[in-house]
């Protein structure tokens, strides 16, 4: 019987469980999964050291079970940090940034021993770029940024009434086919105004939960 994607979100999630370290910090993300995952640390009891987080809404979540979230400043490097994903490439590159978290995403993953990206199987493709890919933007620039990225063949779209927690605005990349996600992450990343691109392709997830009909199966990168 097919499972709901509720269903299997709680299944990776459960999962993910497993690569908390039993001492020492954990990077947590943000999004539906994580919710599930953040939920699933209350039901078991897993006692955190502590905590970076990716967002204010994923601070609340924490310290609102008990975890202690620490200041990223002051504990770099630390072991293993745990997000989702919009969607991930058999390169193990993802789009991310639906929830207009990725810069404080992109910081935290490249803090990390180990990231652990956990999706259902919906996430999984062959080719980035149908998702609409997020790029954070400092206001004042918006338009500029917009220019260049129709330059770069895409058709960014204002998210309306979204303010990240940076104080910034995200365009909506639309029509894009990313076959280079590492020189597109470049491009975009260099345009003036911009606060970073969701392509995480140079520093993409080093193990991938995917969760299927089946049960979850794990993916590590070589």
């Amino acid at each position: 019987m097919a499972k709901s994607q509720d269903e299997l979100k709680e299944m990776v999630a459960a999962k993910a469980l497993e690569f908390i370290p039993a001492k020492g910090i954990v990077g947590v993300g943000s999004g539906s999964t994580v919710v599930k995952f953040t939920q699933a640390i209350a039901a078991q009891g897993i006692k955190i050291e502590g905590a970076v987080s990716s967002s204010n809404k994923t601070t609340e979540l924490l310290e609102s079970i008990g975890v202690k979230v620490l200041d990223p400043n002051s504990c770099e490097p630390y072991e293993v940090y745990i997000d989702g994903a919009d969607e991930v490439n058999d390169d193990f590159e993802m789009i991310k940034g639906g929830g207009a978290c990725l810069t404080r995403e992109k910081i935290l993953a490249s803090m990390a021993k180990t990231f652990v990206c956990i999706v259902d199987k919906s996430k999984l493709v062959t080719t980035l770029g149908k998702f609409p890919l997020p790029v954070e933007v400092i206001p004042m620039a918006r338009e500029q940024v917009a220019r260049r990225l129709r330059e770069l063949g895409g058709n960014p779209v204002l998210r309306e009434g979204c303010i990240t927690d940076n104080g910034c605005e995200i365009l909506d990349v639309h029509g894009l086919t990313i076959t280079d996600a590492k020189s597109l992450e470049d491009k975009i990343n260099g345009i003036p105004g911009v606060v970073t691109v969701g392509l995480f392709a140079h520093r993409g997830a080093d193990v991938v939960l995917y969760a299927t009909d089946d049960g979850v199966q794990q993916k590590n990168k070589a």
